[in-house]
């Protein structure tokens, strides 16, 4: 699971820090887990799957995806959250391209840029975005597109009235 872990979350684009908070372990735990000295438990398996929004079996899973296989995740079956994100794909860590629904939070919370390798696209569904690139800043309408390589750091806050919803697809060619 060590492997399947750092694998899952650098995909998702989540710090060690921000895994921490989100699933209530120390940052120190999960390196140790990431690194293979450490075997989190059933409990903390569930967390960790919780707090990366994936099924907790892709945190096991060492199966490759074959070429008949296909990822379908009903409306119904993706949390609604707000402001957070929703993964849009089953088999997070067999695939490059990683769709997700973001609602991006109304102000930008984290002081941290993220910045991953890869490229990154942005549609907007609803509302609008604020891109910052530290340098710049871009307003984005509904309707609009941004694509962009990922490695430039970057963040999102939604602003108007109404909450920000968003396309974001990933593509990352890292393992």
């Amino acid at each position: 699971m060590s492997i399947r872990l750092k694998l899952l979350r650098k995909k998702l684009g989540v710090t060690l820090e921000t895994l921490a908070e989100k699933s209530g372990m120390t940052k120190s735990y999960l390196s140790k887990v990431e690194r293979g000295l450490n075997t989190p438990s059933i409990a903390a398996a569930l967390k960790l799957a919780k707090a990366l929004n994936v099924k907790v079996e892709e945190l096991f899973s060492e199966d490759s995806v074959s070429l008949d296989s296909y990822s379908l995740v009903r409306s119904h079956e993706r949390p609604d959250t707000s402001p957070g994100y929703a993964v849009l794909a089953h088999q997070v860590s067999e695939r490059s391209l990683l769709p997700f629904i973001i609602y991006p939070p109304a102000e930008f919370t984290d002081k941290t840029f993220k910045e991953h390798v890869g490229e990154e696209f942005l549609f907007v569904h609803e509302g609008q975005v604020e891109v910052d690139f530290m340098s710049e800043r871009v307003i984005l309408e509904r309707g609009d597109a941004l694509h962009f390589n990922a490695q430039k750091p970057h963040r999102l806050r939604s602003v108007g009235a109404v909450q920000a919803q968003l396309l974001v697809v990933v593509h990352s060619s890292e393992d």
